[in-house]
């Protein structure tokens, strides 16, 4: 009995290693631009000095991670349209109408937009939380020694964030091999397949619609094999970095 050949009939199928390839780039693309955002939008929101301001703000960034895939797909479709307000807009900087959702590498920034839309305000939570751990005094000190306002976020607001930040890293490497199936299952269509298609999309049409359920057990176990490793990988390079690791 080959316990392997499953897997040997994954690996030789070229269509894994293009979805493998599909699912790496959006991530990481979700990753290099997406992750800095919240960080960024903490500490903008911890510089308003107007409480009332600051809530409102908070509030309206939280509210696009309330939105399902389902609508924020739709948001999306209607969005790019041919004829709406924001293709004129598109039409007159390029000259042309710009089809996200038949064009490849627009679908690829598309999706990390949309993503980095949705979960932006929601992911300021954790480092808000962070923040007011910080003491106070700390930035009193700061002033008192002529400390300018780049150098207080520097050495305490982002200092004092930093642990945050590690384990929000760490607990986001996982998704580098996942890529994220409920946004693309509701913006995916066939006209973007060769950028698009990500492994997880690919075992739900293999695995689930294909009825190749052999397969798509054996692509779904090395897609959490893949993902244990990289979080076990970041976890030990936090700490040789002199961070704090998850465990």
């Amino acid at each position: 009995l080959d316990l392997f050949k499953h897997f040997k009939l994954l690996f030789n199928d070229p269509a894994f290693f293009t979805k493998f390839g599909n699912t790496l780039r959006i991530s990481f693309l979700r990753l290099i631009f997406g992750f800095p955002v919240p960080i960024i939008l903490t500490i903008m929101m911890n510089e308003l000095s107007s409480t009332k301001f600051k809530k409102g703000v908070q509030v309206i960034s939280y509210l696009p991670h309330f939105i399902s895939w389902v609508v924020m797909s739709g948001i999306m479709i209607s969005m790019t349209a041919s004829g709406s307000a924001f293709q004129n807009f598109l039409k007159g900087i390029f000259g042309k109408e710009l089809y996200f959702f038949s064009d490849n590498d627009l679908f690829v920034g598309l999706v990390t937009f949309s993503n980095i839309w949705k979960n932006a305000g929601w992911g300021t939570i954790m480092y808000l939380a962070a923040i007011t751990n910080i003491n106070p005094e700390l930035y009193e000190a700061a002033s008192i020694d002529g400390a300018g306002r780049w150098q207080k976020i520097r050495y305490i607001t982002l200092a004092g964030i930093m642990p945050a930040i590690t384990i929000n890293l760490i607990l986001q490497a996982d998704d580098l091999v996942r890529g994220g199936f409920d946004q693309i299952f509701n913006m995916y269509n066939t006209a973007v397949e060769d950028k698009g298609e990500i492994l997880e999309l690919y075992l739900y049409r293999i695995g689930i619609s294909g009825s190749k359920y052999d397969i798509g057990t054996a692509l779904g176990l090395f897609n959490s094999v893949i993902a244990l490793i990289l979080t076990l990988v970041s976890n030990k390079l936090a700490k040789v970095f002199g961070g704090e690791g998850i465990w």
